[in-house]
């Protein structure tokens, strides 16, 4: 599995939310591209930044950060919030993401998602964001009546192979997993599935990683390392060993 450090934008610094919630916020660092270098140095291969306030407006803000980040890390980088227009995903591939991540517009515009898998291919990831048993959508201050494993079913039937999933209500609190779901949900997936939320110390990383399930390809790492509960040296010789 490949350990995603996890870049979350709000008005230009690197936060971290709990629970998704955009009034309960921590500010880890005043410069993006700053925290994307010290995880490169590290030894993180890939990233993983989200745009909330893109995620909030329905449209990117902070794509000048992601080239500046790309252009100094040389890291792949995948890229989410607002992304809700085929010009905005061109856009986010142009500014270097090397994958896009689309939530909400996934689900409310089939015909979207189905222009940006033409166009982008694999590029393109869907993130399947559940607040308990239902889907947590625009930017997750709305939850849909579908629950989590009927939205993988429906967008595979449109074509979506490779997936993100988090759980919200375990996100930015540190308290551990539901191996059972993210085992459920892995199942569900064709492709690659990425998993966030409620990583908080090394054993949920081992725990991950003894699943040894062929679907789950890596795991987005946020308030976890920007609190030093380990390092991303640490985090990589359990995922790649």
């Amino acid at each position: 599995m490949i350990l995603y450090p996890a870049v979350d934008i709000l008005d230009g610094q690197v936060v971290r939310l709990t629970q998704g919630d955009f009034d309960a916020s921590t500010v880890y660092a005043s410069e993006p591209a700053a925290a994307a270098r010290l995880w490169a140095e590290a030894g993180a291969e890939r990233l993983h930044i989200v745009d909330l306030d893109g995620a909030r407006r329905g449209e990117p803000v902070h794509l000048d950060e992601v080239r500046e980040i790309v252009e100094q890390t040389g890291l792949e980088v995948e890229f989410g919030g607002g992304l809700r227009s085929l010009g905005a995903i061109g856009a986010a591939v142009a500014a270097g993401a090397s994958r896009v991540v689309i939530g909400t517009a996934a689900f409310g515009d089939s015909d979207l998602l189905g222009r940006a898998l033409d166009v982008h291919g694999a590029r393109v990831v869907v993130s399947v964001d559940a607040r308990g048993d239902h889907l947590a959508t625009a930017g997750w201050t709305e939850t849909s009546s579908l629950g989590p494993l009927e939205a993988i079913e429906v967008l595979r039937q449109r074509g979506v192979s490779n997936f993100i999933y988090t759980d919200v209500e375990r996100d930015g609190m540190l308290g551990g997993l539901d191996l059972a779901t993210i085992s459920a949900i892995a199942d569900a997936v064709s492709g690659e599935l990425l998993y966030a939320g409620g990583i908080g110390q090394l054993s949920d990383l081992r725990a991950l990683a003894e699943l040894a399930h062929p679907r789950l390809a890596g795991v987005i790492v946020g308030k976890a390392l920007y609190e030093r509960r380990f390092t991303i040296a640490e985090a990589n010789a359990i995922l790649c060993s």
